[in-house]
């Protein structure tokens, strides 16, 4: 089906099923598992071809979010360009070949080919002499870069020790560096980033947002046996040099190497969708509750030879979006919220969160109007009764809400605050560095070992699918949260709206 007729046959969709009348509830209904299922066996089916974004998959995975949302009583968020989408302009590359020579001290240094990949940002690209240096994390405790880098090639460690989740992760320190001016980057692996599973890796596609800063010129990765070879043939010992880099004034050091480097790969560019959508507030006063949640997957993800080809992406986050849709139709179809809310559904989560830091710069609404964003993301891992945990929390007025109406549902609280190790890693980031109160609330990242089993198994897989053995109890329940949730922080006499 063509672009054009695919979006006509959308816009339709949504005017038909959005004229179509609305019960009214004197409550809501709690979500039950067996809702949330029907929406996760349609998105996680292999008609949708693991919903990676740029394909067939995302229109068929379009027009079923904008139906369920037209049907339950949402509207297109007035004025928009494009009703119900924002198109994502994205820069899809891969690689198709590299070489790398090294001097120390101007003599050649032999570094196994298999301990190197590398990778460029256009289709040939080259850089001859480039004068290396280390740079330890790449910035210093104040999150500044901590070495002159300009036209020279850092290398740089890859994990966040020693400055924890104040430390920005390594693609956003790479991006620092090439803003400072380093023609290329090397990452050093570690335990954290298995190597093989990057080797696996660099043929793959990556993509960017086609706005996006320009990164270094050549990018890549070494292994930690190769980066502690290539110290050692500059005189330097890899262990020592990792520790001192763990001091806040680490200041880098010049390596008496120099690299040719080359890269080769293809280039396309092409436009995914965030999806958008707007219940309009009863009074509304200005402010606004923001949900949202990423549709995309990893698409055919296996060769042609496997049995199963298709990631498909059941709970991670075809999940999330059915909490979305049916929280959608509660609080359409209840009592209507003082506030507007809006409900998003990003793109191209998986590539790096770039459907939400496009939002972000291009926001629908003004970032300043969302008193709260609330992200649902790989919400059937846990059964019904597992306490609540919240990625985002430490900001007294957002915690009482939550804690409130947690409890009012007869939940617990989870305080531990394990669940912050991946305030990074989940679409609310992107807001968060705006400046928006960006909260993940629910119980998957409340029990460690159960996301941890996930994590460790079908995570990122061809076996993520949909089965009676997802445990949907405790989706349901964080359904019911999200919207007691939506209903506080919509309510102009219980919540301020910050």
């Amino acid at each position: 089906m063509q672009k054009k007729t695919f979006r006509a046959g959308l816009t339709a969709l949504a005017l038909v099923a959005s004229a179509s009348p609305v019960a009214v509830l004197a409550a809501d209904a709690p979500v039950t598992e067996a809702q949330l299922a029907e929406h996760i066996k349609v998105l996680a089916s292999d008609a949708f071809e693991g919903r990676a974004p740029g394909t067939e998959g995302e229109d068929r995975t379009i027009a079923y979010i904008v139906g369920e949302w037209a049907k339950a009583g949402l509207e297109a968020v007035p004025g928009s360009a494009t009703p119900w989408l924002q198109p994502v302009p994205l820069i899809e590359s891969q690689s198709t070949g590299s070489s790398a020579k090294f001097k120390v001290r101007g003599r050649d240094f032999a570094l196994a080919d298999d301990g190197i990949i590398l990778t460029g940002r256009e289709p040939s690209v080259s850089l001859a002499g480039v004068s290396a240096v280390f740079v330890g994390y790449g910035v210093d405790g104040a999150g500044k870069v901590n070495a002159d880098v300009t036209g020279k090639l850092a290398i740089m460690l890859f994990d966040n020790a020693p400055f924890g989740d104040k430390l920005p992760r390594y693609r956003e320190r790479r991006q620092m560096l090439a803003d400072a001016g380093a023609a290329g980057v090397l990452v050093i692996a570690t335990d954290a980033l298995p190597w093989e599973q990057l080797r696996e890796a660099v043929g793959e596609k990556s993509t960017r947002l086609a706005n996006a800063k320009a990164g270094p010129q050549i990018s890549g990765f070494l292994s930690a046996e190769a980066a502690d070879a290539l110290l050692a043939g500059a005189g330097q010992d890899g262990a020592a040099l990792r520790e001192a880099a763990k001091s806040k004034d680490y200041l880098g050091l010049a390596l008496p190497v120099t690299a040719d480097l080359a890269a080769t790969s293809t280039i396309r560019a092409y436009d995914s969708h965030n999806v958008i959508a707007k219940l309009p507030g009863a009074k509304p006063d200005g402010k606004a509750v923001l949900f949202l949640g990423h549709w995309d997957h990893l698409g055919i993800c296996r060769p042609d030879d496997a049995t199963d080809r298709i990631c498909n992406g059941a709970v991670d986050n075809a999940s999330g979006i059915a909490v979305l849709i049916e929280t959608a139709k509660r609080l359409a179809t209840g009592p209507r919220a003082d506030r507007d809310i809006y409900f998003l559904a990003t793109t191209a989560e998986e590539k790096g969160l770039l459907g939400a830091h496009y939002f972000a710069d291009h926001p629908a609404l003004p970032l300043a109007d969302i008193t709260v964003a609330l992200n649902v993301d790989t919400i059937a891992i846990s059964p019904r009764g597992t306490p609540v945990a919240t990625i985002g929390r430490g900001q007294p007025a957002y915690d009482a809400v939550v804690r409130d109406v947690a409890t009012k549902l007869g939940r617990k609280l989870d305080d531990d605050g394990e669940a912050d190790a991946f305030i990074q890693r989940q679409d609310g980031w992107a807001l968060g560095a705006k400046g928006v109160t960006s909260l993940m609330v629910g119980g998957s990242f409340s029990d460690m070992p159960l996301l941890e089993v996930f994590l460790g198994s079908d995570y990122h897989q061809a076996s993520d699918n949909f089965s009676d053995q997802i445990p949907l109890g405790g989706a349901a329940e964080d359904a019911d949260l999200h919207v007691a949730l939506g209903r506080a922080f919509a309510d102009t006499k219980r919540w301020p709206g910050k």
